[in-house]
């Protein structure tokens, strides 16, 4: 049994090309941008356009910048884990997708949901494979096409989400960097508020499920936003606590972008400043398991050797997620 943690050695993101801006949506729903942004801080998102395409195509680009920038071969890799809450299909697995498409061959590879919480989760559990020393390196990905989910006839959720991926490579570190603390938690209470009725073994697709719009995100944005800021700062409070970590200590906030006013709750209970706070939303939108990876690629070259974060997530289900990070490399090194 090594005492060896797992550190992230590198991370790439992937965004697709197309802009959806704040001004395009006052054309097909009633909203206007003073609206979105007052309320959730996005100004724009990306939107993955192109016939068969999916989350996979974003992971698997966001794979392989990561594999070059790295320069590591597909076939030093063991295991690939992706978060998504937007397969491609049901079955195979979007990780199995990524992998053949990248030329990872013979490794395991399994899909994490657990809807925007699914990369802290998908982190978690990969991390133990570098841990155990089973595994050398692993690479996570959060990929998401939430545009194949949303209706762009309900504005109170089109204006939130968009698509994109993100991917880091774990490897162990004995010195003293990587993940050294994570705490995951649950509770399916949070299933009516936030939730995609239909296209599951419960409610399979019909011409009525079609009909009635079952197919698309459905949120109650005032039970989801109550929900998110308590549990997103609790955890993250108490992460802190647990390692005995005080707002001074720690160098960045990486918060999931689901709403800037969430995210500014959870800096104000766990004592950090907003110029501690990663924040990309305003030119992404809430890409669910994509944005903490995204978060790390945008502000890598900010990242110092030794620098604390402190990750935090919210999702539907509920479910929320916190990890504690050594930031294990600095750019200019």
């Amino acid at each position: 049994m090594t005492h060896a943690k797992a550190a992230i050695t590198g991370v790439f993101g992937y965004v697709p090309d197309y802009i959806l801006t704040n001004a395009e949506l006052e054309k097909m729903v009633d909203t206007n941008d003073e609206w979105i942004v007052s309320r959730t801080g996005i100004r724009e998102r990306r939107i993955l356009k192109g016939e068969g395409k999916g989350s996979s195509h974003m992971g698997a680009e966001a794979v392989k910048g990561l594999l070059e920038k790295t320069n590591t071969a597909p076939e030093e890799i063991d295991l690939v884990v992706c978060a998504t809450t937007t397969p491609d299909y049901i079955f195979p697995c979007t990780a199995n997708l990524i992998c053949d498409m990248v030329g990872i061959r013979n490794v395991g590879s399994f899909d994490v949901q657990a809807a925007c919480s699914g990369f802290v989760y998908a982190l978690t559990l990969a991390s133990q494979f570098i841990e155990t020393g089973k595994y050398k390196k692993v690479v996570v990905v959060g990929a998401d096409k939430m545009s194949a989910i949303t209706d762009y006839t309900d504005r109170t959720t089109c204006i939130l989400f968009g698509d994109g991926a993100g991917a880091v490579l774990l490897e162990a570190n004995e010195e003293g960097y990587g993940l050294l603390d994570s705490i995951i938690r649950s509770d399916g209470v949070g299933l009516p508020h936030l939730n995609q009725k239909a296209g599951g073994s419960r409610y399979p697709p019909t011409h009525e499920t079609i009909d009635q719009r079952q197919h698309y995100v459905f949120q109650d944005g005032q039970q989801v936003f109550k929900f998110a800021v308590k549990k997103m700062a609790d955890i993250s409070a108490e992460i802190m606590e647990k390692n005995g970590l005080a707002g001074d200590d720690v160098a960045w906030l990486v918060p999931h972008q689901a709403n800037k006013r969430i995210i500014e709750a959870t800096a104000n209970r766990m004592g950090v400043s907003m110029d501690k706070v990663m924040l990309n939303i305003q030119r992404y939108g809430n890409t669910t398991a994509a944005t903490i990876p995204l978060c790390l690629w945008d502000y890598e070259s900010q990242l110092k050797k030794g620098d604390n974060l402190i990750f935090a997530a919210f999702g539907g289900g509920f479910t929320w997620g916190t990890a504690y990070v050594k930031w294990a490399y600095s750019v200019d090194s």
